[in-house]
């Protein structure tokens, strides 16, 4: 067994450090007081080719693998989780499936604008009522000739306040539950395509998180992804993926949160030393680096494992709910570590703090992945 990154891996490893070193960590402040990422700042992630890394060559990705893709968001997230998410929702909810699940035109069409950021992706799959139980969606479509009408309302939408290329699912009869829903390729700027709202939220406040409502939308029939009836199927593995990216955003959150309280606890001074000589200090910290690297090692087998076609949904579960878990920990440790400074916007670890919680809850809470690895052990 082999534990080293390769040389191409650390290669981009040390690109993409100093990409975020110079371009995202000295905007991360203001895009949480903003609200909003700066559009040169996504223009210069995805010159970076950080929009389409495991996307082929050919449809206008960089051609890397699952693992680059991870160690990506994690690096970004370092400094800056919106961004992060803004990345591993674009790449593993909107580029995966059309990859995975869409027919030659779809590719070609949609896949070389999504890598070259001139749309971004967004998954519209949660509803007011239907979170968790994805069977229990109430957005419904019917077929019209050669169009698809679509109507409902999704919330939670990741980016989708870029109005860009949308995954939609839908029911064709409530009845049916899972083997009625199917996912189609959606224009956010149609017509019957409603923006209701940004939400405001307690943190990552860079990343859009949008509420929808569709009256009427009329979606191509060579827009539907897979076949009817396969949207549940495309939804659950999409969401298998998505979760090593968004473990990959934990990851990166916890490791930029330890960064600064380590480097913190040899600079601050009480009683005459750095605080970093006291025991109490110390065991935190080796608490705190003893999760991030457990954390990683899980995250970096997870992307191997989907990499080379291996299953891998009970190893996705297990590296979301335990770096989640371990972000929310860090992050509240670093904080405990700076002492009143870290309660402090200027010190980051409390925004850091805010950022970590979504973690676990998006794209599965801590719950929902708790009862997929269980099953997966009973099954």
């Amino acid at each position: 067994m082999d534990f080293e990154l390769s040389q191409d891996h650390k290669v981009l490893q040390s690109s993409v450090r100093d990409f975020v070193e110079k371009e995202v960590k000295p905007l991360a402040i203001q895009i949480d007081e903003d609200h909003k990422i700066p559009d040169e700042l996504v223009r210069k992630m995805s010159t970076m080719g950080m929009l389409g890394s495991y996307l082929p060559e050919e449809y206008g990705g960089a051609g890397l693998d699952i693992l680059a893709y991870a160690i990506v968001v994690e690096e970004v997230s370092k400094a800056c989780a919106s961004s992060g998410v803004l990345i591993s929702a674009h790449t593993s909810l909107v580029c995966d499936p059309i990859l995975q699940f869409g027919t030659e035109d779809q590719k070609k069409k949609y896949l070389p604008a999504l890598a070259a950021g001139g749309k971004i992706g967004s998954c519209l799959l949660t509803e007011p009522d239907a979170g968790s139980d994805v069977a229990g969606l109430t957005s419904t479509y019917q077929k019209d000739g050669d169009s698809y009408v679509i109507n409902g309302n999704k919330i939670f939408v990741t980016n989708g306040g870029y109005r860009g290329t949308g995954i939609l699912f839908a029911s064709m009869d409530r009845s049916l539950k899972h083997k009625g829903i199917s996912a189609f390729i959606v224009d956010l700027e149609s017509k019957g395509v409603t923006l209701l709202r940004n939400e405001m939220k307690l943190g990552i406040r860079g990343s859009y998180t949008t509420a929808f409502a569709f009256s009427d939308l009329r979606v191509p029939a060579e827009n539907l992804l897979g076949s009817e009836g396969q949207g549940f199927k495309i939804a659950m593995e999409t969401l298998n993926g998505g979760r090593i990216g968004i473990a990959a955003q934990a990851l990166g959150i916890a490791e930029g949160a330890f960064e600064r309280a380590l480097a913190y606890s040899r600079e601050r001074k009480q009683f005459g030393h750095p605080i970093s000589e006291l025991q109490a200090i110390q065991f935190k910290l080796a608490d705190m680096y003893t999760r991030i690297e457990t954390s990683k090692l899980i995250v970096y087998r997870s992307a191997w494992l989907k990499e080379n076609k291996k299953p891998y949904a009970a190893e996705s579960a297990m590296c979301k709910l335990y770096a989640s878990e371990t972000a929310t920990f860090v992050t509240k440790e670093a904080i405990q570590i700076h002492g009143g400074y870290g309660y402090i916007t200027e010190y980051e670890v409390e925004r850091m703090y805010r950022d970590a919680k979504i973690t676990e809850i998006y794209e599965g809470t801590s719950e929902v992945q708790r009862l997929i690895i269980s099953r997966a052990l009973l099954s």
